[in-house]
């Protein structure tokens, strides 16, 4: 008994990988000949095995005459001679779903694979046609067997059989000829035996019955099949999902050998509990390797192992055996630590958690609007002193919880240090992974955790009008975890004259890293509704493929014009965290990218330490002219006096030393803590008077987390040093000033946007310059230690009286600073006719006197003018308004 197998009708196509896959072929039938046919193999016994735990007889039934039997891969199924009619049987719907592939012969020949499933196995039917034979009585069969991890090595057909080798693993079942000249056979598997690859060689017996010759593909390898998962696509990378529920899972790698696909069913294993040596010619399109499986496996986590001596820029320290994560995975989990000590990171095999957005909105906040707090979301609220549960303390939902803080210091944006995942021993400005939150900052420390309640953070940080903003390191990655072993000549700067290997340094401009990139950012603000984006190192997204420094780099000007970041804010931050100082750059921009201004942080520390120009002064104050005039303007200046490297605020001025010495730091007369009056007295002054003019300068500033509540790190510059947040200390008489000044002074810019807040320069006409008895500034006089200005304001229509027209004048603003150490008595210039000066702030003065929303009415002295004498080290504001202040 014989069953001849299908011959299906589908459409010769013919790919370069040497096979194809034509999964949307037509039905497929089963065809069997109303003519009278016999069918002798001359005593050819047919004993195979089937790969299943237990090899089962067949039993072949007859039905009126009308037999359907099959040539099996089973155990003792004997093919008999017979003479009998036959029907033709359709089995259209068993074929609809079948996957079908394609490939030549090394003499010719066309091979066609189907491979269907059926409820509990899967169908695999080889088709030969073409094929040039010296006899019409040549038999044709198929040595084949199976493999997943190793190509080189087949899994033994007998599974209780512990060592594979030539007489378990491989079995050879002969083809049935058919009348029109075709061979044919079927193999079934049990399903839950796959997935693997059916490899298989086709055989043609001599006439004296030893030895024979083998056929083989078009390029002399074995044919293969891939059997309970599909080939894949090569597009979206990563891991995405189709309709029918099928995991698609793509790679890059350009130089790889070979891929092999991980999957682990517990967390804690060391080993994968399968792997898939995906096949270059059928699982690889260009440089993407791909494969697709059903989704009803329930493997825990997944990643790459890849193989090849090109993959990496120092063979001898890398790990062959070493499991990568997926750079496109967007749920991680833990896993045991690698062999070098670092987290090891594998991905998720499951969809992203649904989160319920509501009626989010971004609030698109104007970028000159904008009054920044820059902080680490778990040094934020980790201290005991935030009164937080232990699973909420240190991640997004704790930061959730202390909203009210940014409100009450007239905060409208948060800067949150990277948030992607990372290898704690580098810390978060050296990435393992692009797509995710650290997990450590989710209330379970899990992946989902984390990524839904860094959603809910973002929301309820929206309703409150409050942006979120992240830092985003893409120039390099951690040691060790991270993209190594991919394809380090691809992802890596390779610069024999340099050693680059120690900073993993990532080649930006190479195109499949700026995809990865570009998709990144995507990601962020599609799932995550982020509303911009500031890039340490941003200098070395200026690099070239070899190094080299770029006038037009592809991956700057791409993200300049993504649509999808159209309404992002796009910041550039030139600091370096491998030498940790910043590099001065003319950064590309196309009136797109804002930048963050280490020369207004130089210029001010200069300036009240007593060294500079007033001409460096001036320039910071009124935007950064000399770097922001080409085409932006001072809303894209990025202003701060302290960041979260270097010293703090208060250690500004409190330490200054040799080590210290790019820090362009004052101790104001002592080194470190003192009990001096006088010295406390001018450091407090101090303090003032940066975050004065950090606020009144036009540009975007910058507040860093802690310094409103003067936290120390004992002098040290170092990131490692940083402390969590002490929320007691919030309590402390000058943290209440300091917050409260904070909060005035962000108030002044909004009621005074029309001065302080200006997306443009100001015009000439809008601002004069003086010296201490209105004369004209010393600008080039390195011992000036005085500068003051009048911040002239426009007439603006009434909106009262918008029928006549009128229209109204708002108060000038005359604002000073003397950083010498001696008082300074200054001249105002008259104020305008009706009005008259009133002092908002002299940081000079003590709490809470130094500061005044109504201001403190300045007797006039002169006819012509008013006299203010103003101490040592200090700032001040005067408005003038009328007896009706229109504020």
């Amino acid at each position: 008994m014989a069953t001849l197998p299908p011959s299906l009708a589908i459409q010769s196509c013919y790919l370069k990988c040497g096979i194809s896959d034509v999964s949307k072929s037509s039905p497929a039938c089963h065809y069997m000949y109303r003519n009278c046919m016999r069918y002798g193999f001359e005593k050819m016994d047919l004993e195979r095995r089937l790969i299943c735990d237990e090899v089962s007889q067949n039993v072949v039934k007859s039905s009126c005459r009308h037999l359907n039997s099959r040539v099996f891969a089973t155990s003792r199924a004997l093919v008999e001679e017979i003479e009998q009619k036959v029907s033709t049987i359709t089995e259209a719907d068993n074929w609809e779903k079948a996957l079908t592939y394609l490939c030549w012969t090394e003499v010719g020949g066309q091979v066609k694979v189907f491979v269907r499933k059926t409820s509990v196995k899967y169908a695999v039917n080889i088709e030969v046609s073409s094929l040039q034979l010296q006899s019409s009585n040549d038999r044709l069969t198929s040595s084949w067997g199976r493999y997943r991890a190793d190509s080189s090595s087949f899994i033994p057909l007998d599974v209780q059989s512990s060592v594979p080798d030539s007489r378990t693993s491989t079995s050879e079942t002969p083809f049935i000829q058919t009348s029109a000249g075709r061979f044919a056979l079927e193999l079934e598997f049990e399903a839950k035996q796959t997935p693997f690859y059916l490899s298989f060689i086709l055989k043609l017996p001599s006439d004296s019955g030893s030895g024979g010759s083998e056929i083989r593909s078009h390029r002399k390898t074995k044919f293969c099949v891939p059997v309970g998962f599909r080939k894949g696509n090569p597009a979206p990378l990563g891991l995405s999902f189709s309709p029918d529920g099928s995991m698609n899972f793509a790679i890059f790698s350009r130089n790889v050998e070979g891929v092999i696909l991980c999957f682990y069913d517990d967390a804690k294993a060391n080993e994968p509990a399968l792997e898939l040596d995906l096949d270059p010619y059928i699982n690889r399109s260009g440089d993407i390797w791909h494969a697709s499986l059903e989704s009803a496996w329930t493997f825990v986590s997944y990643g790459y192992r890849c193989k090849g001596s090109l993959l990496q820029r120092n063979n001898n320290k890398f790990d062959a055996g070493k499991i990568i994560l997926d750079p496109y995975a967007k749920i991680i989990v833990n896993s045991i630590p690698s062999s070098d000590g670092s987290q090891k990171y594998l991905g998720r095999p499951c969809k992203e958690p649904g989160f319920d957005w509501g009626d989010d909105t971004h609030p698109y906040l104007p970028m000159e609007k904008l009054v920044v707090y820059r902080l680490n979301v778990r040094h934020f609220t980790e201290h005991k002193s935030s009164q937080l549960a232990t699973d909420v303390a240190g991640t997004f939902i704790g930061l959730t919880e202390k909203l009210q803080h940014f409100k009450d210091l007239g905060m409208n944006a948060v800067l949150l240090e990277p948030i992607f995942s990372f290898d704690e021993k580098n810390g978060p400005y050296f990435p393992c992974h692009f797509f995710s939150p650290m997990n450590l900052y989710g209330p379970s420390g899990g992946s989902v955790s984390a990524i839904n309640s860094m959603k809910e953070m973002v929301k309820k940080l929206h309703a409150n009008g409050i942006e979120v903003l992240l830092e985003v390191v893409f120039t390099h990655t951690a040691v060790a975890g991270s993209l190594q072993g991919i394809d380090d000549l691809s992802y890596y700067h390779v610069n024999e004259g340099e050693d680059l290997e120690a900073t993993n340094d990532l080649n930006c401009n190479y195109p499949i890293v700026s995809q990865l990139i570009l998709d990144s950012l995507q990601h962020w603000v599609t799932e995550f509704h982020i509303d911009g984006f500031c890039f340490i190192n941003a200098s070395s997204l200026l690099r070239g493929f070899h190094g080299e420094y770029l006038s037009r780099p592809p991956l700057v000007e791409a993200i300049a014009f993504d649509p999808l970041l159209s309404k992002t804010k796009i910041i550039a931050d030139c600091w370096d965290p491998h030498d940790m100082l910043p590099k001065e750059t003319r950064f590309p921009h196309w009136k797109r990218w804002a930048e963050i201004d280490t020369k207004f942080c130089n210029d001010v520390r200069n300036f009240w330490r007593g060294e500079g120009l007033l001409s460096d002064l001036a320039t910071r104050l009124c935007g950064s002219g000399d770097i922001f005039s080409d085409g932006r303007g001072p809303a894209f200046s990025f202003n701060f006096i302290a960041r979260n490297f270097g010293l703090t605020l208060v250690d500004l001025v409190s330490f200054s030393n040799d080590a210290l010495a790019s820090q362009l730091s004052w101790n104001c007369g002592e080194e470190g803590p003192t009990d001096s009056t006088t010295v406390l007295e001018r450091r407090l002054k101090q303090i003032r008077n940066f975050l004065f003019v950090l606020y009144i300068s036009l540009g975007v500033p910058i507040l860093n987390m802690g310094d409103e509540c003067g936290q120390s790190c004992g002098g040290s510059p170092a990131y490692s040093d940083r402390k969590p947040l002490d929320w007691n200390t919030l309590k402390t008489g000058f943290s209440i000033q300091t917050s409260q000044f904070i909060s005035f002074l962000s108030s002044l810019r909004m009621r005074r946007s029309d001065l302080l807040q200006k997306r443009n320069f100001l015009k000439e006409e809008n601002i004069e310059w003086h010296g201490s008895d209105q004369s004209p500034p010393k600008w080039e006089d390195p011992s000036c230690r005085f500068l003051a200005m009048t911040l002239r304001a426009d007439e603006v229509e009434s909106p009262l009286n918008s029928e006549s027209s009128s229209h109204v004048r708002r108060g000038d603003l005359f604002i000073a600073f003397n950083a010498a150490d001696h008082s300074e008595s200054v001249i105002l210039p008259q104020p305008p006719e009706g009005m008259s000066w009133c002092c908002l702030v002299d940081t000079a003065l003590p709490f809470p006197g130094f500061f005044s929303t109504s201001g403190e009415p300045l007797p006039e002295q002169m006819a012509e003018s008013v006299a203010y004498e103003m101490k040592s080290h200090s700032c001040a504001l005067f408005e003038a308004s009328s007896s009706l202040k229109s504020n």
